[in-house]
């Protein structure tokens, strides 16, 4: 037996994964255990977890792995430091201290984490060549092109490479400050949110806009070759130097000032929106032919924090010239954990690799998981009032019906998903038939902006009935968006009355409208019994009851709060919101019969603890 523990720290969403023998044992990120949200701390907790996991000890790993070079990445630091000095000496000064402390010293600090048992191997490899393991090895593919774009690893910022059998070749790079993760945190902050967590919000306001600004970013911000190749004009941008990612010409360029976090949303950050997401489509489209070409791949695998757009990924599968897709699930830093290790064990220690027919990914279902056990005692301890089923089958109708009913469910089984996306293990429920349930769910439960769209689940055998995506297509991690079809909520069924702005999430779209977003699309996840047994169970019975097979699926959280992990966590989260009942594996309670009553002194405990971000 050969085990390996991946690990990814100290800059966002910290993280560990364990492999043995080529199969993935467990991964997940830091802040599910300290409840602090992108928490980039050693991930002391999450590697405990693994270890628990794998029934090992730190004494027993072979390797433990870091998924980037410490040194590389100071390295540009201080070279970016020097070719713009004088200018951002208070920005370096503030950098400064973690490197002196924690940065420069991994080893030690790997080693404390691991509480002095583990004195092997500590391995390093750079941040793309963990991005890019992370999606080829895991992925169903015996061959496939690799394409990694994010912020900024040591110094690529974008990465091609070819993966065959257990070998992965790194073949291309655009270096730093050229990026277009960036370039996209750049019209993030001058949006008003905040930079590696906020992007996610400017994607969904996007359809609110209109792409005036397209061509003036391509005239003056970005210059893009045919090959996909671009460099940024570095006098519209801070991020090299400064505490902020835009500069004066950037505002005099839009004529306008950065929007403050909580002023209301203007027109300008619409149109903003909607253009830097044209042009970040643009560029992806690009540099995938170049890739294409330059491989003479039919398979692309995405990892990196660009990964995660949603709307390019789906339009790369419909334009694209790839015939299949696989992402990796936790595209971000996070997935750089599972990578390094993959990379260690089949590029280094020459591991075997069968690809399997789904994918070796398990549903990323790769968190803790509660037993009943655990449960009830957790449950018991809170003064909960729960009802306990027999089965899972009874279980699965009594919450089907509770949802047909209009009912807003907190469902929790099994394990943890690992990946900012909830996929039916910890996960708020609801109808999407509803015309209310959109924005009842965004501003009484999730406490976010109401022009959020929610996401779909779909049990896979009816995906392409209801929505613009191929028989053959999967998307089980949520990571597609496409058009919701004629019928079930599509453009044939007109929006009346017709609004204008933010106002525009009122329209009641189609026969799906808590789904369905404003430009009638759907960030779809497709469940099938292989990887969601449970949650298909469940989908499956609301299908037999109402004739919809198609949930609302939203992350079990509120904003600026990390992803439910235990019943604890789960049962907190419910009493201090509007959710009428809460699942944790065969418990249902419901919140009118909870002895905290509600959601008064609860929800306001719960938001001091949690300050909206």
């Amino acid at each position: 037996m050969t085990a390996i523990l991946g690990i990814s720290a100290f800059y966002h969403d910290s993280a560990a994964a364990l492999v043995v023998d080529g199969r993935i044992v467990a991964a997940a990120q830091e802040e599910r255990f300290t409840r602090i949200k992108h928490d980039a701390s050693f991930p002391r907790a999450a590697i405990d977890y693994c270890l628990r996991e794998g029934g090992l000890d730190a004494q027993q790993l072979d390797v433990v792995g870091f998924y980037e070079k410490p040194l590389l990445k100071f390295e540009r630091l201080l070279e970016t430091y020097l070719s713009y000095a004088p200018r951002g000496f208070h920005a370096f000064l503030k950098g400064l201290p973690p490197w002196l402390t924690e940065k420069l010293h991994l080893r030690r600090e790997i080693r404390r984490g691991l509480e002095g048992k583990y004195r092997k191997r500590i391995a390093f490899c750079q941040h793309h060549e963990s991005h890019a393991a992370s999606a080829f090895y895991p992925s169903p593919f015996e061959r496939a092109a690799i394409l990694t774009l994010d912020g900024v690893g040591e110094w690529t910022t974008t990465s091609f490479a070819q993966g065959v059998g257990n070998r992965l070749e790194m073949l291309g790079e655009l270096r730093f400050p050229h990026s277009l993760g960036l370039l996209y945190s750049a019209f993030t902050y001058f949006s008003g949110f905040r930079v590696n967590s906020g992007e996610y919000k400017l994607m969904g306001l996007a359809p609110y806009g209109e792409p005036k600004y397209a061509e003036l970013i391509l005239r003056h911000l970005i210059d893009v070759k045919e090959d996909g190749s671009f460099r940024l004009d570095m006098r519209y941008f801070r991020y090299g130097y400064g505490l902020t990612m835009t500069s004066p010409a950037f505002d005099r360029l839009f004529q306008a000032s950065p929007r403050s976090p909580e002023a209301p949303i203007r027109q300008l950050d619409m149109d903003l929106a909607a253009s830097i997401q044209q042009v970040t489509e643009y560029v992806v489209l690009r540099l995938a032919e170049h890739v294409a070409r330059r491989t003479g791949e039919r398979n692309l695998c995405l990892a990196g924090g660009v990964a995660l757009n949603c709307v390019a990924n789906g339009r790369l599968m419909r334009e694209g010239p790839f015939e299949h897709l696989w992402i990796q699930p936790a595209a971000g830093d996070a997935g750089g954990a599972l990578g390094v290790a993959l990379l260690i064990g089949h590029q280094l220690l020459g591991w075997e690799r069968r690809p399997e027919p789904l994918d070796a990914q398990q549903g990323s279902l790769l968190g803790p998981a509660i037993t009943t056990d655990e449960a009830r005692t957790a449950l018991t301890r809170r003064g909960a009032v729960f009802e306990e089923y027999p089965s899972d089958a009874e279980l699965v109708q009594r919450v089907a019906q509770l949802l047909a009913e209009e009912k807003v469910v907190g469902w929790v089984q099994g394990r943890m998903e690992f990946g900012p996306r909830a996929l039916g293990s910890r996960s708020i429920l609801g109808d999407p038939r509803s015309a209310a349930m959109q924005s009842v769910m965004n501003l009484k439960i999730k406490f976010r902006e109401s022009f959020r769209p929610f996401a779909p689940s779909v049990l896979r055998k009816h995906a392409s009935e209801y929505f613009a995506i191929g028989a053959e297509v999967e998307s089980p991690y949520m990571l597609l968006v496409c058009d919701v079809r004629e019928g079930a909520g599509g453009a044939d069924c007109p929006a009346e009355p017709h609004r204008e702005g933010l106002d525009r999430v009122h329209e009641v779209r189609g026969r799906l409208p808590a789904i369905t977003h404003v430009d009638y699309s759907a960030r779809v996840q497709t469940v099938d019994p292989g990887r969601f047994p449970q949650y298909s169970r469940l989908l499956q019975a609301f299908y037999e009851r109402t004739g919809c097979p198609v949930l609302i699926n939203t992350s079990f959280n509120v904003r600026g709060e990390p992803i439910v992990c235990t019943a604890d966590d789960a049962y907190r989260c419910f009493l201090a919101t509007k959710m009428d009942a809460l699942v944790v594996d065969r418990f249902l309670m419901h919140k009118s019969q909870q002895p905290a009553g509600g959601d008064g002194d609860a929800a306001e405990h719960f938001l001091k603890q949690f300050a909206l971000d």
